[in-house]
């Protein structure tokens, strides 16, 4: 009976230890863990996820992040090699390799987040510093498809792009990972979020390009007006020959009209002479004399001779 009371006296005591002392922790998939003693690391890190056991009260676990962690960098102002500031806004992501050198190194996040600062920050400056801005803003080498009217502004500058944005994110990159070997963690990506004029060299890039855009629109807008005056013209022309062509037709119409007008005339006086000198007469009476019309005719006058003959 005595032994079973030590029994329970033990399990009492251990139970104790592992809820007051912290006998006892759990490692999450995404956690690895280093056990400090009196401050200073102990052992090999921790993992492999599971429930483990460190001596309570003088052991304590720091549990410290596996996966992959965000770096998100400053907006900085940076000078390009032809003397073009921009800015620049970039991001990252890291991870930590080495639990123990990491701890001893940067100690938490925060220092790491800081030296990655200094690091990165850094490495993107000399980078842009030692290219041009054409080269900072492209993705890829790929040659240029110049325009003709770029072509006949005389802009050469196309022609000295060596390299690509992307490349010079690697080239920061691979500078930047010697940097931190030995700071227990590894650099897995680095990218340029934005890049962008500040605003003076903004407006002076904006004008030129409204001022270029201008140029050719004028230059389309007087193609359209040459050309315009173009079919203007070839319409009159066409216009001219129509109408040409059309009173041609209409007068050969008329003079065939009046011959065969004529011809019938000429038939009728052959046939009549005396009636169509009487018809000839009463229509010339018709056209000239109205209501209001005093005619004086004389007395051996063809017309007086047919007024006299009709009473």
């Amino acid at each position: 009976m005595k032994r079973i009371g030590i029994l329970i006296g033990l399990i009492l005591v251990l139970l104790v230890l592992s809820v007051f002392g912290g006998m006892f922790y759990i490692v999450d998939e995404t956690q690895q863990v280093i056990i400090t003693q009196f401050g200073d690391p102990v052992g090999d890190p921790v993992v492999t996820p599971g429930l483990k056991v460190k001596t309570p009260f003088i052991q304590k676990a720091i549990f410290f992040e596996k996966r992959f962690i965000e770096w998100d960098g400053e907006r900085n102002q940076i000078p390009t090699r032809d003397k073009r500031f921009i800015y620049v806004d970039t991001y990252a992501r890291w991870q930590i390799t080495d639990p123990l050198k990491y701890f001893q190194r940067l100690r938490d996040e925060r220092g790491a987040q800081s030296r990655l600062d200094d690091i990165l920050d850094g490495e993107t400056r000399n980078a842009i510093a030692n290219h041009d801005l054409l080269e900072v803003v492209r993705t890829t080498t790929r040659e240029f498809e110049v325009s003709e009217d770029d072509q006949d502004s005389g802009d050469t500058e196309f022609a000295a792009i060596k390299i690509g944005r992307a490349e010079i994110a690697m080239e920061v990159l691979e500078k930047s990972q010697t940097r931190v070997t030995d700071l227990g963690i590894k650099i897995l990506d680095f990218r340029f979020k934005r890049i962008n004029y500040v605003e003076e060299v903004r407006r002076e890039v904006y004008q030129r390009m409204i001022s270029e855009r201008s140029r050719i629109a004028e230059q389309f807008r007087s193609e359209g007006e040459g050309e315009a005056a173009n079919i203007g013209g070839e319409q009159e022309k066409l216009l001219q020959e129509i109408t040409s062509v059309a009173y041609r037709t209409a007068e050969e119409t008329k003079g065939k009209a009046d011959a065969q007008a004529a011809d019938i005339y000429a038939r009728a006086y052959n046939r009549d002479p005396d009636f169509y000198r009487f018809t000839k007469s009463m229509s010339t009476l018709e056209e000239t004399l109205d209501a209001d019309t005093i005619l004086v005719l004389g007395t051996d006058g063809e017309l007086l001779k047919y007024v006299e003959n009709s009473k």
